[in-house]
């Protein structure tokens, strides 16, 4: 064999012993995934509520305090409510869980996130509105929850409208 043949032979055991680490640690990621996935419970019952108050007390048990360390962005006028722009950041420390509900919508929780441990609590999404409303972000933060809320005006429905 040549100097050569021997290069292209360590190359092909390099890139094969590289893709059983990556199937391996793969393995390790879906079943943390999986185990966390088993332990969370869907909240389907807060999902069928209609007001707001009664959605947050369904998925977390309390009522939330207005915070201003929680930014809340949404647009003042929405001009089409089937995709209305939001994002939430906070600088709470310990937060565990950020929802979205649209006080005015059929069923007011729009959106709930888990954050894991040392994850930057920030989310963003596209929410459908039915029409103006107010929309609440509520932060679950060591044990406690906080809330921020802004009105969105929207010129076109986007559940029906």
């Amino acid at each position: 064999m040549t100097t050569r043949d021997f290069s292209h032979l360590r190359r092909l055991i390099l890139k094969g012993t590289g893709f059983v680490v990556l199937i391996g640690l793969g393995q390790i990621g879906v079943g943390a995934t999986t185990a966390r996935a088993a332990t969370d419970k869907y909240p389907e019952d807060a999902f069928r509520q209609k007001t707001d108050a009664e959605a947050i007390k369904a998925l977390y048990g309390k009522s939330a305090d207005a915070s201003d360390q929680i930014k809340l962005d949404t647009p003042e006028i929405a001009e089409n409510g089937g995709v209305v722009p939001i994002s939430v950041t906070t600088t709470l420390p310990g937060v565990t869980s950020i929802s979205f509900l649209v006080s005015e919508n059929p069923n007011a929780l729009a959106a709930s996130y888990l954050i894991p441990e040392g994850t930057v609590p920030s989310v963003a999404n596209r929410l459908k509105m039915a029409k103006t409303s107010n929309v609440i972000a509520i932060v679950e933060a060591n044990g406690k929850l906080y809330s921020a809320t802004k009105e969105v005006k929207v010129t076109v429905g986007g559940c029906g409208g």
